[in-house]
Order: C-alpha cells, then sequence, then structure tokens
C-alpha cells in the first residue's frame, strides 16, 4: 500500500476553472466566477449558444470577487469588493450592455461598510450604511442605475440589524439593556421602533437566524428553539407577534452556516419570481431538505439524481424552469448542473478543479467521540489514501467562530494534509452551533476550559482507536482555531508535537477592546457572556488567566504563526506579541506575516504561500510528505 501521488500545494489552491454560477432572473444566461489575471472575477456567458464566449464583466486584478447578485434590471449586475481584507465592503455596479465601461462604485466612502438588505427589485435596493457614525448601521435607499443615496432611517444607537421589504417597511433587531434581542416596526412618521417581539439574547450568540420577511410583508420567517431545543422555522405576525410554526426537523437544527459565511447556501430556498418559500434546508452529519412545495419537491427529486453530494448554491429563472445547482462534495468539489424542469433534461455544466482525480482524495467521514463528561462531540475523520489507517501522524484541526461548525463537504486544506498522510480530525467542540442550544451553551465560561478537554478528549479517541501516534500530533486552527492551538501549546504543552495558528486570539482581552467599532454592539450575548467584559475587573482577570499571552512560558511546541497585516477582527498586535515574547526568551517560531490579507487570505499567491509554509513545517515535525 502506498499513498497516491503527491498534489501540488498550487492544485489545491489555484483559482477554481468556474465556480459559483447562478442564471440570471430571464433564465437565458448563467453568470459564474473564474480568474481574470489570477484574480477571480464574474463572468457571464449565454446559456441558449452553446458557441458563445463567455465575457469578463468584471475587471479587479487586484483582489478576487466572491460576493455578486443579478439584478431584476438584465442590464446591471452589482458585486461587493473590500479593500486588501479590511473587510469595508462597497457595493459595486457592472453594466452588462456597455462592455467597456468600468465598474461605477456606488458607496464610495472610505471606511465605511456597505450592506444590501434586500434583492435589487425596480431598480433599487435597500442598504446599510455606517457613514454617520462607525458604530452604527443607517439605512439608505440606493438607485442602481443613477447611484443616487436616500436616507431612510437613522440608527438610534441600539439597533443592530435592519430588514426591509419590498413594500419599503423596515424592521429592526436591536438589544435591550437585558441583552434581549427585540424585533421592532421602524415608524417612519415618528423614526420611533415599535416593539413587535423579544427573545432571550443569551439563545442567539451570533442573532437570530434566519430572518426573512415573508412576500406579503405581514409576517417574518424565523429560526427560533422550539421545545426540543432544536432551531426550527416559524412565522412571526408583524403586527401581534405571534409565532406559528412552519416547518421543523426532529432532531437537527436550521443549517445555521450562512450567518457566519456568505458562501454557505442560505437555509431557506425561496421562488425567484414571488418569494414563497420552497424548501428549508437542516445540517446534520450531511444536509438534509425539507421540500415544502410539490412542484420544487419533483425538482429537489431529480437534482439529488445528479450527485451523491450535498446541494449547495442553488437558482432558478423567473418562472422555476431552468434551475442551476452545485454540489457540496468532500471528493469533487462543486460540479455544477443545469437542470429544465419543463423538458426534464439536466447537464453538466462544469467541475471546479477538473484537474483533481476524486479517485485521489480522501473520503471524510462523519463520527461521533465521547467526551470525559459524557458529551457527543460530532466529528470529522478524514484519513489518508493508500495507506493502513493506523499510528498515523495526526493534524487537529480547529474550527473557528467559535459559534460555527465544521461540516462535510470538500476542503482543500483537508485533502492537502491527507495527500500528505496525515489523519485529519476535525471536531465540533461545546460552543459549535447547529447542535441545539444546550450544545452551544455548554461551553459559557470555557474558553480553556472544557472546550479544549474536547480537543484533547478527540486527541484520546483518536490514539485509542488506533488511527493516530501519540508523539506525532499537530493543532492547526484559524480565528477562534488559531486561540485554541495557543491554548494547546500553553495549557497542554504534552500533547502536540507542532502547531499552526492562523489568525488566533493571544489576548482575550485586547482582542475584545481593538474589534472594529461595528462589532462592539453585539458583543453581549457572545464574547461577554461567554468569556467575559474586559471593563469589569474581576472578569478581566479571568480572562487574563485563560490568555495564552500570559503563558508563554510553557511553550515549548514548535509553532508556525501567520497573520494577516490588515486583519480588522483580529488584529495584528495579537500575533506580534506573541511572537516578540517568544522571541524574547530565544525559543524559535516561524513567522508569516501577508501584507495584504485580512481575516482569511484571499488572493492565490498568498493561500499558496501559506500551505507551503505549513506542509513544509508539518513534514519537519510530524514526518509526512511535503
Amino acid at each position: 500500500m502506498a499513498l497516491p501521488d503527491l498534489i501540488p500545494v498550487e492544485d489545491l489552491f489555484r483559482p477554481p476553472t468556474r465556480a459559483a454560477a447562478t442564471i440570471s432572473p430571464d433564465g437565458t444566461r448563467v453568470a459564474f466566477l473564474a480568474p481574470w489575471k489570477n484574480r477571480l472575477n464574474v463572468w457571464v456567458q449565454s446559456l441558449d449558444d452553446d458557441a458563445a464566449d463567455p465575457r469578463c464583466v468584471t475587471a479587479d486584478d487586484h483582489r478576487s470577487v466572491f460576493h455578486y447578485e443579478w439584478t431584476d434590471d438584465p442590464r446591471w449586475l452589482i458585486y461587493l469588493q473590500d479593500a486588501d481584507g479590511d473587510e469595508n465592503w462597497h457595493i459595486h455596479r457592472v453594466d452588462l450592455e456597455d462592455p467597456d465601461a468600468p465598474a461605477v462604485d456606488l458607496t464610495p466612502f472610505p471606511g465605511v461598510m456597505a450592506l444590501p438588505l434586500r434583492e435589487v427589485k425596480n431598480g433599487t435596493t435597500t442598504i446599510m450604511l455606517n457613514d454617520r457614525t462607525p458604530t452604527l448601521l443607517d439605512v439608505h435607499d440606493l438607485d442602481v442605475a443613477t447611484g443616487t443615496l436616500t436616507l431612510i432611517a437613522e440608527n438610534p444607537g441600539s439597533v443592530i440589524s435592519w430588514l426591509s421589504s419590498d413594500s419599503g417597511d423596515l424592521y429592526a433587531t436591536s438589544l435591550t439593556p437585558d441583552g434581549d434581542l427585540e424585533l421592532s416596526r421602524w415608524d417612519r412618521g415618528t423614526a420611533d421602533l415599535r416593539p413587535v417581539v423579544a427573545y432571550d439574547g443569551s439563545d442567539y450568540p451570533v442573532g437570530i437566524h434566519p430572518m426573512v420577511l415573508t412576500p406579503d410583508g405581514t409576517g417574518l420567517w424565523m429560526g427560533t428553539f422550539g421545545d426540543s431545543g432544536h432551531t426550527r422555522l416559524v412565522r412571526v405576525d408583524l403586527a401581534t407577534g405571534e409565532e406559528t410554526e412552519v416547518d421543523r426537523h426532529p432532531d437537527l437544527d436550521l443549517d445555521p452556516r450562512a450567518i457566519v459565511s456568505a458562501m454557505m447556501p442560505a437555509p431557506l430556498i425561496q421562488d425567484r419570481r414571488t418569494g414563497e418559500l420552497l424548501g428549508v434546508r437542516y445540517l446534520g452529519e450531511r444536509q438534509v431538505i425539507h421540500a415544502l412545495e410539490p412542484d420544487f419537491a419533483a425538482v429537489l427529486g431529480t437534482l439529488r439524481t445528479l450527485s451523491d453530494g450535498d446541494i449547495g448554491r442553488l437558482s432558478s429563472d423567473h418562472d422555476g424552469r431552468r434551475w442551476i445547482v452545485s454540489f457540496n462534495h468532500d471528493r469533487d468539489p462543486g460540479a455544477t448542473y443545469l437542470y429544465d424542469h419543463h423538458t426534464g433534461q439536466s447537464r453538466l455544466l462544469f467541475r471546479p478543479m477538473p484537474h483533481l482525480d476524486p479517485r485521489q482524495l480522501a473520503p471524510m467521514r462523519p463520527v461521533t467521540i465521547t467526551a470525559r463528561d459524557g458529551m457527543a462531540l460530532p466529528a470529522y475523520l478524514t484519513l489518508p489514501c493508500g495507506v493502513e489507517p493506523k499510528n498515523l501522524p495526526l493534524v487537529l484541526l480547529v474550527h473557528g467562530g467559535p459559534w460555527y461548525r465544521d461540516s462535510w463537504g470538500f476542503d482543500a486544506g483537508v485533502q492537502m494534509l491527507a495527500n500528505r498522510g496525515y489523519a485529519v480530525l476535525q471536531v465540533n467542540f461545546r460552543g459549535s452551533t447547529g447542535y441545539g442550544k444546550a450544545f452551544t451553551k455548554a461551553a459559557i465560561g470555557e474558553f480553556a476550559g472544557a472546550m479544549h478537554d474536547d480537543l484533547i478528549d478527540a486527541v484520546d479517541w483518536a490514539v485509542e482507536q488506533g488511527y493516530a501516534d501519540r508523539d506525532r500530533v499537530a493543532i492547526f486552527g484559524g480565528s477562534y482555531g488559531g486561540y485554541a492551538t495557543l491554548v494547546g501549546v500553553t495549557f497542554t504543552p504534552d500533547v502536540f508535537a507542532a502547531a499552526v495558528d492562523y489568525v488566533g486570539i493571544s489576548d482575550l482581552a485586547n482582542f475584545m477592546r481593538t474589534l472594529p467599532p461595528i462589532a462592539r454592539p453585539h458583543l453581549a450575548n457572545n464574547w461577554h457572556l461567554y468569556v467575559g467584559d474586559p471593563d469589569d475587573p474581576d472578569q478581566l482577570a479571568d480572562m487574563t488567566a485563560r490568555s495564552p499571552i500570559t503563558r508563554v512560558d510553557r511553550i515549548r511546541t514548535p509553532l508556525m504563526v501567520i497573520q494577516g497585516a490588515n486583519d480588522v477582527r483580529v488584529v495584528q498586535a495579537e500575533s506580534d506579541n506573541l511572537v516578540a515574547a517568544l522571541q524574547a526568551r530565544g525559543v524559535e517560531v516561524e513567522y508569516l506575516i501577508q501584507t495584504d490579507e485580512g481575516h482569511g487570505a484571499v488572493n492565490p499567491e498568498n493561500v499558496i504561500e501559506m500551505y507551503t509554509a505549513v506542509s513544509a513545517f508539518l513534514a519537519r515535525h510530524l514526518g509526512g510528505r511535503e
């Protein structure tokens, strides 16, 4: 038995040939992301003329584009872009009828974040801007054709998010002094907020998701907790606040990933023309979709025959005839099909990474690990192909958030590690979302405590099962996962033979104090509840004790630190201070700073640089292939 051929880092992390396809409202064209000057840009191609060449309609040679959408006017397409990872998103407009016209920045305000609240309809959309006060998002109408912005509502100071109906009604979610999340109607006449309903904010560390206005504007579809402790879909009457259950799964939460990552599919599937609800996504070991409408059930039945992956991005034309669907798959990422519901015919449009052979890639297997206190920890184990799964070097890969979760599907980093001979273990430790509120709230007060015990218990499980060599275990994580990595080498330094910290938190108090102003109103039900408020002396002392920066003298594990210089969530000082403290002790640490990235690398050469360095680092300390 032998490992398959070594897959170069460049082959796993170079831009996809095509990805993120969506169909135009009239069903005649497809838009997708594809490389232009080694940056992902938006391309458009006819679906009716096989001979038609695709046309690149954005021209950003500095930073890849990831977020775009069609408008209801076939002339315009809009997309979001920030500056080198600063997360100050601007809304840009593309003229599809004038190939030579440059994209227009519709929100050209330095240091300001702009976010659309609804789809573009009748040439306008509603957006949030923090141009008046950095901590507050106000609401504006945006005319896409002219670029005219019209202020609708000024944030009174308590609103953390807004919703806008097609008819112009505004609703706000506010944080009350008691920490509750209160939904209110905005009264345009008096500029007052009129409360509709409130929920215990501690149940929703990253907010209530989804929150989608019903097409008639009288209700709101929301993901709230029922008697099972799992999120289910309800309709809230906006006049009375009365809640009516729409759909639930007996054992699973609504898919929570889109609230953190806009690249993930939304939990609600809606009719392109009417906005009516067609289906609901739930997520366990794999995805489950409930079809709520008979015709969509028929569509879904056919789509499921196209791939054994999970349905990812899904779009249809206004008539619900033509559908474009991509699939999440652990070994065949993003295969994308066109399906015509009238004829029943379908065809493969593209595979994003056709150069990768699925037979050479490693399957991701769901497993369940029992923590020392009896809690069941959902996890995913990926074992390298071609070798006996015994006594392998292991990489414990820790997700960020921590209010997020790992899920089944293609992960280029996981495949790189498995291809080099490592077993890869991804654990949804307590605090992860998507497993019911009790599982998430079990992490309150447990940073560097039971949350870390879960990770150590997972390592012990992998060793006891015979998969892992106890002397060759590495920990690797980004953001919260970077913090977990640093906790690993300071609180449990004997467990790990190597560690990779990517944009990780070293000082919990400094991290909270340096978060961007726009994030600070959101802290009450997540960071302050779970970790503490640095302005409270007693809580600050506890936070300090849980911060790796105060235990640097215990680090003896070989450590690599990777940081984006423009990171606004975990600022560079979090890594600088740690590295400086280690260097002052004469401890060797590898430090990679990427000057044109933020909280996660985007541009291909930076992603390739990072994983090339990680591959070499782990090979030196764990003995895998490089």
